[in-house]
């Protein structure tokens, strides 16, 4: 997902899980590097599921995006394409 359509809550978790996985494998330099970013996001989203009780990817969209997904949508009716 491109970052510009993350919520921000997503785009944090994102970010702290990529910082914990770089960190862990700085301190453990042998381990697989795609097995230590699986489980900082597992422990990331579980964390985050306990914490606030809603997973980042389910925030709710900002008015701002629903607003340009209802523009889009209607420009599409009238032949009419926005920039991606």
């Amino acid at each position: 997902m491109h970052r510009t359509n993350m919520a921000s809550v997503e785009w944090i978790a994102d970010l702290f899980t990529t910082s914990q996985a770089e960190e862990k494998l700085r301190k453990h330099p042998g381990k697989e590097a795609q097995s230590v970013q699986d489980h900082a996001r597992h422990e990331t989203r579980t964390a985050m599921e306990k914490i606030a009780g809603i997973m980042p990817d389910e925030q709710p969209v900002s008015e701002e995006k629903e607003q340009l997904a209802r523009l889009k949508a209607k420009s599409k009716k009238r032949k009419l394409m926005l920039d991606e």
